[in-house]
Formats: structure tokens, C-alpha cells, sequence
């Protein structure tokens, strides 16, 4: 691993905490559908975030940052909560019971064996899945690629402000990037905010994409006083009926391959390794995985898991525990500061996301892609986490193509008994987390 300087450390946890901060208003926005109070879910996710990010960085020294997932929120609140009628406070208790299980697991070195029976190639092909993934999230923020009915997706309208705007600090980053501008991410951030202000004021309308508002960037304010109502309102007895098993394990699934995948595919890019080729202290980071499921239901949110925006900070420079440190202890303030998310719109991060991409598919090169019997498990692994918009699909179906295939061609020795078990997970995963 190379050595990186503390100002290194500290500009990539900026990084990383700018392409994570959507979160702090997404995630309410999403919850507070559940009848949960926006006010008290955004001071759960701030909480949430920054305590587990700082013992990501302190007890895992890893450069990951851990904030409640994207995907999971969506599962609380429109399966759990709405599809099956139960209160937010019950389904806050069956995210503590999936904690509890991750603990265990955890504990006992269970997590740290899967990630090791990961085959290789599939390692490589999740991490550039993740990254095709990553600069995927970038383009759709940012409006470049759009809903098609005749094509599915397509490009948006060229003419457009707003995509003109991202173009622009697209290549102005990149260019900051090429040259070795230190903090080249975040003056691309800054650059692109400020070029987004006249949209909605002098050219241009961003309503249909900024909640009605004609502007894209808007003051709001600076200060907003914190919600603790959410705090130690789970359901813990009412989440242990049976019939909400398929919830825990549902929550147990999605978590588990999602913070895996995405665990291993960070490790890749940034050859995140210890001395036997392994991710680097993975058992402390599932372990800070599994502690931030566990939180997420007393404070008040759906489950906490590693970020793969974590991939900006990383580019940035960021190797060790002070640059998640640094993006955790940022997610402070803006329990109080929560308005001042409204300056940097989506456009401005979305060039980030998009060239992160880039790094992040370079292990691609490493797949033997004359061998059919890793190249095809590689190929769906990394082309179905974008296609199907979810790491947990691509993992899911590199598991079992990897083992299918091996077991097909006569190489059934080739599977390892933990990744038979893998695969028990996967097909649950299949039929529990739907």
C-alpha cells in the first residue's frame, strides 16, 4: 500500500463525505413515507453515519465510509412497512435482530470466511461491476442518461442546462484529475456548484428535477434543530412474531452481500490487502458493518453499511482509517447544519461518481477471459450489478453461475463448502429479499 500524508487523508475524506451526504436528506425522504418524522430520521442518519464511519476508521483503519444503504431504506419502507403492514417500530426491532445475527457471525469469523472463499475472478468483476455502477448513478444524477421507451435508456437532450452543466465539470474534473491537481475532486464539486447557480435564474428550469424549484441551487438556511424522537422507539419483542422471520432475514440477505460486494470490490480498487492477499482487516470491518445494523435500529433508521461512494475518497488518495474519520465526523455538523446539503445539487458530485468508474474497472484486466469457466461467472457478476441497479443481484448470480458452471464441467472440487453455503444464502436472498 502506498504511503499518503495526513492532508492526503484528510481532502479524501472531504471527497468521500460529499459523494456520501446525499444521504443524510435521501434517507428521510424515503423512511418518512413509513410515517417516521423526517426531522428525527435525518438526525438518526447523521448519527448513524458518523459514529460508525469514525470506528470504521478507528478500530478497521480502512478508508470506507458507513452510512445507512441505499436500497435497504427502499426495502424498510415499501416490503416491509407498506407491503406487509407492519409499524415502522416493528420493522426498526427486525433491523436490530438482523444486527444481532451479523454480530454473531461476525464474531465468530463467519463473514471473514466468505469474503475468503470469494473466487478471485469474481473478486476482480465485483469491483468493476461497483464502478460501472458508481459512474451508472453518476450519469442518472446528473439527467445525461434517461428513462427511453423505445430503447429503455437513452441520452437526455445535449441542449439541456443542466446536462451541459455536468458535461462541463465532467471534463473539468477530469482534467484537474489527469494533472495531479491535489483536491481535484473537491475543486471540481465547488467549480460545478458554482456553475449550476445561474440554472432556474437565467437559463434553463430544473423543476422537474428539483421538487418543483426553478433553480437548482437554493439557500435554505443554515441551522435546523435535531429530532430525537426516533431514538429507542424499535419494537423488540413485536419484531419476533414468526411471521416476520422473512423480514430479519430478508434484512440479513440484502446487508450481507451488499457489504461483502462492496467491501471486496473497495479492497480491489484500492488494493486495500494484507500480507496474505486478503481485504485488509476484514473482520473489524464486518464487524463495524454489523454494529451499524445493530445501531441503525435504536437510533431510529434502516440498516448502516460501507459505501461504495467511498470509491471517491479512495481515488482521492485516501488508503487509511483518518480519511473515513474525517467524512464521518463532517456528517456532524449537518444534524444541525442540515440546510446547507441544498447548495451542491447531484450535478455537482455526479462528474465524481462517473470517474470513479474509471478506476474502478481496471481489475478487469486481471480475469482470465480465455478461461469461459471464470470469464462467464466475471461477466454476469459485473454486468448485472449496473443492469439490475443492485450489487446484491450481481454477487447473487456470480455465486451461482461460478458454481453451476464448475459443477457442469466436472470441477466441482473447485467449490468450496463455504461457498456452497454461499449459495444457500444467494438462493434465499433470491426468493426473501423480493
Amino acid at each position: 500500500m502506498s504511503p499518503t500524508t495526513r492532508k492526503t487523508e484528510i481532502l479524501a475524506g472531504v471527497s468521500s463525505f460529499l459523494a456520501t451526504m446525499y444521504i443524510i436528506v435521501v434517507n428521510p425522504a424515503i423512511l418518512s413515507q413509513t410515517g417516521m418524522p423526517f426531522s428525527a430520521v435525518l438526525t438518526a442518519t447523521v448519527l448513524l453515519s458518523f459514529f460508525c464511519s469514525v470506528m470504521m476508521g478507528l478500530y478497521a483503519k480502512n478508508p470506507i465510509v458507513v452510512a445507512p444503504g441505499m436500497g435497504m431504506n427502499a426495502f424498510f419502507t415499501f416490503t416491509a412497512v407498506k407491503g406487509m403492514g407492519i409499524s415502522y417500530q416493528v420493522a426498526l426491532g427486525a433491523v436490530f435482530w438482523a444486527g444481532v445475527l451479523f454480530m454473531i457471525l461476525s464474531i465468530f469469523n463467519v463473514r471473514t470466511h466468505i469474503v475468503k472463499a470469494i473466487p478471485k475472478p469474481l473478486r476482480f468483476a465485483i469491483s468493476a461491476g461497483i464502478g460501472l455502477f458508481i459512474s451508472l448513478i453518476g450519469f442518472e444524477n446528473a439527467k445525461f442518461i434517461v428513462s427511453n421507451p423505445a430503447t429503455l435508456i437513452g441520452i437526455a437532450n445535449l441542449k439541456d442546462p443542466i446536462v451541459l452543466t455536468f458535461l462541463f465539470g465532467l471534463f473539468l474534473t477530469s482534467i484537474l484529475i489527469i494533472r495531479k491537481v491535489q483536491g481535484g475532486i473537491i475543486i471540481g464539486i465547488v467549480l460545478t456548484t458554482l456553475l449550476a447557480i445561474p440554472i432556474g435564474r437565467y437559463w434553463g428550469d430544473a423543476s422537474a428535477i428539483n421538487f418543483g424549484q426553478r433553480a437548482l441551487v437554493n439557500y435554505q438556511g443554515i441551522f435546523a434543530k435535531p429530532d430525537f424522537s426516533l431514538i429507542g422507539q424499535l419494537d423488540l419483542m413485536g419484531s419476533l412474531k414468526f411471521s416476520l422471520i422473512p423480514v430479519v432475514f430478508a434484512f440479513v440477505f440484502t446487508d450481507l452481500f451488499d457489504s461483502l460486494s462492496t467491501f471486496v470490490g473497495l479492497a480491489e480498487a484500492a488494493y486495500l490487502y494484507d500480507e496474505n492477499g486478503e481485504p485488509r482487516n476484514v473482520n473489524q470491518s464486518l464487524l463495524t458493518d454489523a454494529v451499524a445494523t445493530l445501531l441503525a435500529g435504536i437510533l431510529g433508521t434502516s440498516p448502516g453499511t460501507a459505501y461504495i461512494e467511498s470509491a471517491v475518497g479512495i481515488e482521492q488518495g485516501g488508503r487509511r482509517g483518518l480519511t473515513a474519520i474525517t467524512a464521518g465526523i463532517l456528517f456532524l455538523p449537518f444534524m444541525f447544519l442540515s440546510p446547507l446539503l441544498s447548495i451542491i445539487p447531484a450535478i455537482a458530485t455526479a462528474p465524481a461518481l462517473v470517474i470513479v468508474g474509471v478506476f474502478m474497472i481496471k481489475p478487469i484486466t486481471k480475469i482470465n477471459w480465455s478461461k469461459l469457466d471464470y470469464a462467464i461467472p466475471a461477466f454476469l457478476a459485473m454486468i448485472l450489478i449496473p443492469f439490475s441497479y443492485s450489487i446484491t443481484q450481481g454477487i447473487i448470480w456470480g455465486f451461482l453461475s461460478w458454481t453451476i458452471l464448475k459443477v457442469g464441467t466436472g470441477k466441482y472440487k473447485e467449490v468450496s463448502t463455504t461457498l456452497w453455503i454461499i449459495d444457500l444464502f444467494a438462493v434465499g436472498a433470491l426468493f426473501w429479499g423480493h
